[in-house]
């Protein structure tokens, strides 16, 4: 007997099996659970066009009254997951040409980037898998809701159609992320035309010492000294341009930088146990070829492990 039938667009016919694949594992699961004996299959998917899955119960061990909430439950978080993990992107997208086609200076692949950063893995840095995958389940969830609903009282489910035309929250949610990495790539578009004029302007200054040696104690915790490792009390520098760019411009925890320009060295010593860190890549870029990063040395090795913060 025919349940419903599951219609996917042209441009996912390669996705085809690896839908009926999770349709028939999230069905043989739920169906079945609890079971302490093999039974025979309850439900079936098949691949019946190309880019339609059947679903045929198999009779007589399939009741419906009794089976039914079960399979739609289980085909709901099949096709959710589907929507997610081979539809978001493209959803993401499509939202992005609609919405900002006549903005000017925003790059489409550049938002699609950080979309995806925000939903998969960049701004989760530090927080942990768990959340990562805490967000993507709950947004399987927001999707499954309405699946599940339409199933119960439909035998066809176009999949393109329903993300397009149903699922107003999960589509108003992948809208504010769009939203939130517009402002993003704006805010760091703007900030890496300021790293740039600051670069710019360290090229034509005047170096005033030879060297300084930043001792990098966690976090923007830094410690300036200059080449015989004595302490450093940077003024602010001298050039007016630079010192209200670096006023209005810098975050406090950046100010890091605004001490360097003012001693103006011809070398520049970081010594760190967090290379990667961006700050420390923001140095590297304004100074360029003045600088050399150090991760251990005999100058650090043990003052440096004294000081980081855990």
């Amino acid at each position: 007997m025919e349940l419903f039938t599951i219609s996917l667009p042209e441009n996912l016919r390669h996705s085809v099996d690896k839908l009926t694949k999770w349709l028939t594992e999230e069905a043989n699961v739920d169906l079945h659970k609890g079971s302490i004996t093999e039974q025979p299959a309850l439900a079936q998917f098949q691949n019946v066009s190309g880019l339609d899955i059947q679903c045929q119960a198999v009779l007589p061990h399939f009741q419906l009254k009794d089976h039914g909430p079960v399979l739609y439950k289980a085909a709901s978080k099949a096709i959710a997951k589907f929507v997610v993990s081979e539809m978001e992107a493209g959803l993401l997208s499509s939202i992005i040409r609609r919405k900002y086609r006549n903005h000017s200076g925003a790059d489409s692949h550049e938002l699609e980037r950080y979309c995806h950063d925000l939903l998969h893995g960049k701004e989760w840095d530090g927080l942990g898998t768990k959340y990562l995958d805490a967000d993507r389940l709950r947004r399987k969830a927001k999707v499954a809701v309405e699946v599940e609903e339409y199933l119960q009282s439909h035998t066809e489910l176009n999949v393109a159609g329903f993300t397009n035309f149903r699922l107003k929250p999960y589509r108003k949610e992948l809208a504010e992320v769009v939203e939130y990495a517009l402002d993003e790539y704006v805010l760091d578009k703007q900030y890496q035309e300021f790293i740039s004029l600051l670069k710019y302007f360290v090229f034509l200054q005047d170096t005033k010492i030879q060297m300084v040696h930043l001792l990098h104690k966690g976090g923007h915790d830094f410690i300036l000294y200059d080449e015989a490792f004595q302490p450093l009390d940077p003024n602010p520098p001298s050039d007016r341009i630079v010192a209200e760019m670096l006023e209005s411009e810098m975050n406090i925890e950046d100010m890091v930088i605004s001490s360097l320009i003012s001693v103006s060295p011809k070398h520049i010593t970081i010594h760190t146990r967090q290379a990667d860190m961006q700050v420390i890549r923001t140095i590297e870029t304004i100074f360029d070829q003045r600088v050399t990063v150090c991760e251990r040395c005999v100058s650090c090795s043990s003052s440096l492990d004294e000081l980081v913060q855990p």
